[in-house]
């Protein structure tokens, strides 16, 4: 068994690490232990009173104890085996596009990772709508999307967007085992790919945390008709025959065509076409049933 040579420092060391890389963030912490990041932020959203918090903030751990994955699923970790941390930012968007912040996340996360392969091996790493990172078609990384109005002001496009992720550091294997599907963790691709030797947990997470800002900044000025062609680069699913399943029912059957301006895939069955929201959904290939 392998394991990633990132260097795993102290919550403390690491929290100084990042508030010297992050400067525009108003809130970092890094903790050995807590409940949920994406709750502790949702909280914290919540406590504060309009128009007077600085965002954005980050809040990272060592261990989640109720960490969940998407549709409630829980996230299972320990200490050293994941990295894990959530964000809080400003937003001002129409409710309507809110949808498209799920694959938007997962699209700057890939892209943000792909930094540090070589351009050989960058293909490799995909993601699977709606913001699942894939690395050889095995699950890197969830993110978890969190929207709130609370602790804003009047505005009726302003949320608080809290965006948590969990990286798999080490463990694929086992856990490929025990949960039945093909995970992978970042110790494979250091062994593939070698400028990942300069990596630390801090330039991940910094990367990520300020790509995300940059990110929802353009979409706020700018809007989201970029987001199709953008997504088109990383899309692990294009041109593949796949099935929705939702509650154990498949709902949709086609080829993936990508998605359009709000986030949504797109399906191809016949002459038709059909636009699937974010929701509790997974893919799987035609040949298989839920």
């Amino acid at each position: 068994m392998s394991f990633s040579k990132l260097p795993f420092i102290g919550p403390a060391e690491l929290a100084a690490q990042l508030q010297a890389a992050l400067p525009l963030f108003q809130h970092i912490q890094w903790v050995p232990q807590t409940g949920s990041t994406n709750e502790d932020l949702l909280n914290k959203a919540r406590a504060s009173r309009p128009g007077t918090a600085l965002r954005p903030w980050l809040l990272g751990t060592h261990l989640q104890t109720q960490g969940r994955g998407r549709s409630g699923r829980t996230w299972q970790n320990r200490v050293g085996a994941s990295l894990m941390f959530s964000c809080a930012y400003d937003l001002f968007l129409p409710t309507r596009h809110l949808p498209a912040l799920s694959p938007l996340c997962g699209l700057i996360a890939c892209e943000t990772l792909r930094q540090w392969l070589h351009p050989a091996q960058q293909h490799r790493l995909s993601m699977k709508w709606p913001n699942d990172i894939l690395w050889d078609n095995a699950k890197l990384a969830g993110i978890l999307i969190d929207v709130s109005r609370a602790g804003v002001a009047a505005s009726a496009d302003h949320h608080i967007v809290i965006i948590g992720i969990g990286l798999n550091l080490n463990d694929g294997r086992a856990l490929s085992q025990s949960l039945n599907r093909q995970i992978a963790d970042w110790a494979e691709i250091e062994r593939a790919n070698a400028l990942t030797q300069t990596v630390t947990p801090a330039n991940l997470v910094s990367h990520l945390a300020s790509g995300w800002y940059d990110a929802l900044n353009t979409v706020t000025s700018t809007g989201l008709c970029w987001l199709p062609s953008r997504y088109a680069t990383v899309d692990a699913l294009i041109g593949q025959a796949v099935t929705i399943v939702n509650h154990n029912r498949i709902t949709h059957s086609g080829i993936a065509c990508g998605i359009n301006t709000d986030g949504q895939l797109l399906l191809r069955s016949g002459a038709e076409q059909a636009a699937i929201s974010v929701g509790d959904v997974s893919l799987r290939p035609l040949t298989e049933h839920p």
